[in-house]
């Protein structure tokens, strides 16, 4: 499975003093904020008694308030976290999150509290746009007193400065492969233990010039979020770290170089090394499957996202323009293959996506367009509890989504799908989430591997058989101590604490000190399943419905690097809510596929015969 379909940890014990600074600053400033709503409620006679006292009723509002207000503001503190030399971002922030909390509270609680389901529709929104300024304002306090209190604190506190390392007499030079989640958090870490030794140089080498938090990914190819606001610019999250944007040709570990390429017509270009750190990901895996690979759509890159978004509007937009009924069906249908965290969010979001703008394209019948998850397993999401899986294969079945079962795509053309049952599915869609492997470079390096071709790392995250190469995140079989020695799963929260400890025993083996073994728990798993529902597994503890959905959004939107970024998705998010997702086709998008008969079969008989099985729940159109 594709990795990141899972959340980034949240280990309260494990943080570092910083967080808990910005969790109390935050609770004061929230508190600030709350007592300035309060005031002004009370001027306008809205906790008073006819009297002109605070009753009881009123005390008690006033008093549940500034709590709500304080813990607000530490989740403020919590999730946004201080920006050094940025007030602007954090008053914006601050704003944001007033924002956001107007939406929860009069649009949705409020809603909830009255006996009625919430609409988040322009009606609703007009009705409680009055408290909106009181929000707005306990925001805009809660963001300003919020950096100035971290700012204060951190003058009269410094930080101190890590154990310096010994001078070699020569610079050092830790080269980090690939930009992904392990990367990124391995430069991070290097920065922050090596940032006042100049003898030690760092350069990081990405095939792109931003970090994709790829979570989010599914909502870019499904419409609801700009693609540039899920990526972070490299040069910006990493600035004390050099920067090469190049593909990795060929590893040396030997004389201890790796070959690069800028471009494809660019001459090679050769970097040295005293320490090597591996996080080049996944591929795709086709299974030897040529066609495959041919005719679907990955989900693994920003470029991908964008692609399947505009083929997905050019289908809508040539059905509507071609009124001969039999054009239609094969265009409409959107396959997904894999029924894992990837696939599952994927189908939901294309079928949000096709509805919400549908109504742009009246031609186009309410119930022509179909949907259809193809898994090879027994039951969706196996990853999860069997019980979140029952719940989110009901959720896509009550609304039109077929799934079927025990079944595999083994083939493809520009035109349709053959399943291996013998049956061939007309579409001019088809997404693949259905495997991935780690990138075949690591076939190149004179090291142990396991069966899919990751390295087998020592559970000190060193590649066995070299005392000098790291390697973190779906390239790497990983022992966890803390599950008995078990190889940790490809997923982002694992690679993100594996690039940190990676780093932390790079920094330690060039001081001269023995590397700490890496020990994580799996923290919990979140997934989307659009239309405002998710599932989620936290600890052990298991959520459903709009509560996960809120979960997920709020713990996402935590992790996502940089306020800018946190600000633009916040922002998507609540343009989503009232309004249709954008149909502009942009350039490069490529034309359709005009339809075509399959010689020798019925395809209607192929289509309809469609079902779920496995003894949960069952859907035909």
């Amino acid at each position: 499975m594709a990795r990141r379909r899972d959340c980034v940890p949240l280990d309260i014990a494990a943080m570092p003093a910083s967080f808990h600074r910005d969790v109390i600053a935050g609770a004061v400033s929230g508190l600030a904020g709350g007592l300035m709503v309060g005031l002004a409620w009370q001027g306008q006679g809205m906790l008073s008694t006819p009297d002109g006292a605070i009753g009881w009723i009123g005390f008690g509002m006033l008093l549940a308030y500034l709590l709500s207000a304080a813990l607000g503001g530490a989740a403020f503190g919590a999730l946004f976290r201080y920006q050094p030399e940025s007030p602007a971002f954090c008053t914006s922030g601050g704003l944001l999150f007033g924002l956001l909390w107007w939406i929860v509270g009069p649009l949705t609680l409020g809603a909830l509290w009255t006996g009625h389901a919430p609409t988040w529709s322009a009606r609703d929104a007009g009705a409680a746009f009055p408290s909106l300024v009181g929000y707005l304002l306990y925001g805009g306090v809660l963001g300003g007193g919020f950096y100035t209190l971290v700012g204060l604190h951190s003058r009269l506190y410094p930080p101190t400065d890590p154990t310096p390392l010994p001078s070699a007499g020569s610079r050092r030079h830790v080269v980090i492969l690939g930009g992904g989640f392990g990367g990124v958090s391995a430069a991070q870490r290097l920065e922050q233990s090596l940032h006042r030794n100049r003898e030690i140089k760092v350069t990081l080498v990405s095939q792109s010039n931003y970090l994709l938090f790829t979570p989010m990914l599914a909502e870019v190819a499904g419409g609801e979020l700009e693609p540039q606001h899920i990526g972070v610019p490299l040069r910006a999250a990493l600035p004390r770290t050099i920067l090469r944007r190049a593909e990795v040709e060929a590893i040396d570990t030997e004389d201890r170089i790796v070959w690069i390429r800028e471009t494809p017509t660019s001459p090679p270009d050769s970097l040295r090394y005293d320490h090597l750190v591996l996080a080049l990901g996944s591929i795709p895996h086709y299974h030897g499957i040529p066609s495959l690979e041919a005719h679907s759509f990955p989900l693994k890159t920003l470029e991908d996202g964008v692609r399947l978004r505009n083929h997905v509007i050019a289908m809508l937009e040539s059905t509507s323009a071609d009124l001969r009924v039999e054009s239609g069906g094969c265009r409409l249908t959107f396959v997904v293959a894999g029924g894992g965290f990837a696939g599952t969010e994927v189908i939901a979001e294309l079928f949000d996506f096709v509805h919400s703008v549908r109504g742009f394209y009246q031609q186009v019948h309410p119930q022509e367009p179909r949907f259809v998850l193809v898994h090879s397993g027994k039951r969706l999401l196996p990853e999860l509890s069997p019980l979140l899986g029952e719940y989110a294969l009901r959720k896509l079945l009550a609304r039109g989504i077929e799934v079927l079962f025990n079944t595999q795509v083994t083939g493809a053309t520009a035109s349709w799908v053959l399943l291996s049952d013998g049956r061939r599915l007309p579409t001019h869609t088809l997404v693949w989430t259905a495997g991935n492997h780690p990138h075949p470079l690591l076939k190149t390096l004179p090291c142990e591997r396991n069966r899919a071709g990751a390295v087998v790392d020592e559970a000190t995250l060193r590649v066995k058989g070299h005392a000098n190469v790291w390697a973190v995140g779906d390239c790497a079989q990983i022992p966890n101590l803390s599950s008995g020695g078990e190889p940790c799963p490809p997923t982002a929260q694992h690679a993100v604490r594996q690039g940190a400890a990676a780093a932390e025993n790079v920094a330690a083996s060039l001081r001269g000190q023995a590397p700490k073994p890496f020990r994580f728990r799996t923290i919990g798993v979140l997934v989307g399943l659009g239309h405002h529902s998710a599932v989620a597994e936290w600890r052990g503890w298991k959520f459903s419905g709009p509560l996960a959905w809120f979960m997920w959004r709020t713990v996402y939107l935590s992790k996502l690097p940089g306020m800018e970024k946190k600000i633009r998705v916040a922002l998507d998010w609540t343009i989503d809510l009232f309004f249709p997702r954008d149909i502009v086709l942009t350039a490069g998008s490529q034309p359709p596929i005009p339809p075509r008969t399959l010689p020798g079969t019925d395809e209607s008989k192929d289509i309809h015969g469609i079902r779920a099985v496995d003894g949960l729940a069952e859907h035909a159109r």
